[in-house]
């Protein structure tokens, strides 16, 4: 028993084991290897480090963006002429990252609180009994009566009067011709002066896809997207940011029928009082809605992904060795040999038949597989075969 355990020990420290290579001589086989391999390391160089870039660790950016927008602009409606400003166009107050530029309008004056008929369309009635009192309809201005205005056949609502008619839309006249003498100072262009962060309204939009005159007339939704996509292997001063103009939503040139509403716009009033009596300016605001989007990404070697990146791609060369086998043992005619050269088999009657012959278990193993391969056809002569062509030692005894 001590004996035992001292040989245990024994073999547990002062013996090596490492896996059993066999060498294969088969044209087929080695072809189907080497391209496997030469696939994997073309991945590994291709894909994983020179365009995805596995050998740098990489981070975002948090960032704010500050707006500003300048110039006036002209109105003419009806012979009446105005002048605005950014404290008329502009909404909300200057800074967002996310505001709307106006570039047409529907304004009601004068309203004040009181009854008067709804506008044709909203709650349209041919009695006093369609009109039912005390009752809102989602689309109306205010609460019904529950009379009917016979001039109008619509109901009388309770509601800042008069009500706002939105069915007209005015056609825009904000549309303005800029000329390059006009420009005293630099100004975005994506190919001469794509670095410079000065916009012209109509650049954006046309960049965006969308046309001036369409969408200044019932306004949109437009997307800056400053990306900052940096290497920063090379020198800082090559990590320049890209601008480029999504149109968002509300294209007026859109055909899907589905579309839920055309444009943008929103309301806003402005309330004062005359004669004692409160009232207000309603105006409807079409405009376009710029969001400035900020991504960004750095780029930087790291030793750490790049031996994570290598040792996955040995890791993946052993495909190849996966694939050579289930060829090797599977699919080829000579399968049976070369089951018997990469595997031993061992078992009590094997070992019995090794010790009554007086041979070493593994001479045994050899002369057996001789002795299978014999009852098979010669094969000498099968350039692709390593039988017939490779003797072993126990072959020569």
């Amino acid at each position: 028993m001590k004996n035992q355990i001292t040989n245990a020990i024994s073999d547990f420290f002062f013996e090596y084991e490492t896996p059993r290579q066999v060498l294969v001589r088969n044209r087929r086989v080695g072809v189907v290897c080497r391209l496997i391999q030469l696939g994997v390391l073309a991945y590994i160089i291709g894909w994983v480090f020179i365009y995805e870039k596995g050998y740098q660790s990489t981070d975002t950016a948090v960032s704010s963006v500050f707006t500003k927008m300048k110039g006036v602009g002209y109105t003419n409606v009806n012979g009446s002429e105005r002048v605005w400003d950014v404290a008329d166009y502009v909404f909300p107050p200057q800074g967002d990252s996310s505001f709307v530029v106006m570039t047409n309008y529907i304004i009601t004056e004068g309203q004040k609180m009181g009854k008067c008929p709804e506008l044709k369309g909203k709650q349209n009635c041919n009695s006093d009994a369609d009109c039912e009192g005390g009752s809102f309809k989602r689309t109306g201005h205010g609460q019904m009566t529950g009379v009917c205005v016979k001039n109008t056949t619509t109901c009388e609502v309770l509601a800042w009067c008069p009500v706002e008619d939105d069915h007209n839309i005015p056609e825009s006249n904000l549309v303005e011709g800029i000329d390059a003498d006009y420009i005293s100072s630099c100004l975005h262009d994506p190919k001469k002066a794509p670095l410079c962060p000065i916009f012209r309204l109509g650049d954006i939009v046309k960049l965006s896809g969308f046309s001036f005159e369409t969408i200044a007339r019932v306004g949109g939704a437009i997307g800056i997207v400053v990306d900052w996509t940096c290497n920063l292997d090379v020198d800082v001063k090559h990590c320049k940011p890209q601008y480029n103009f999504h149109g968002l939503y509300g294209n007026p040139a859109e055909t899907d029928k589905a579309r839920a509403s055309v444009g943008y716009n929103f309301r806003y009033a402005k309330h004062y009082m005359e004669d004692k009596i409160q009232k207000r300016t309603l105006m409807k605001v079409f405009g376009i809605r710029f969001d400035i989007i900020v991504q960004s990404l750095a780029r930087k070697f790291d030793i750490i992904p790049t031996l994570t990146a290598i040792g996955s791609g040995v890791g993946i060369f052993g495909v190849a060795t996966v694939v050579c086998d289930l060829v090797l043992l599977y699919l080829l005619p000579k399968r049976e040999f070369y089951k018997n050269m990469k595997f031993k088999y061992t078992d009590t009657q094997t070992q019995q038949d090794s010790e009554s012959l007086g041979l070493d278990t593994s001479v045994y193993y050899t002369l057996e597989a001789n002795a299978r391969q014999a009852q098979g056809t010669d094969q000498s002569n099968d350039p692709d075969s390593e039988a017939g062509s490779t003797e072993t030692e126990a072959s020569k005894k």
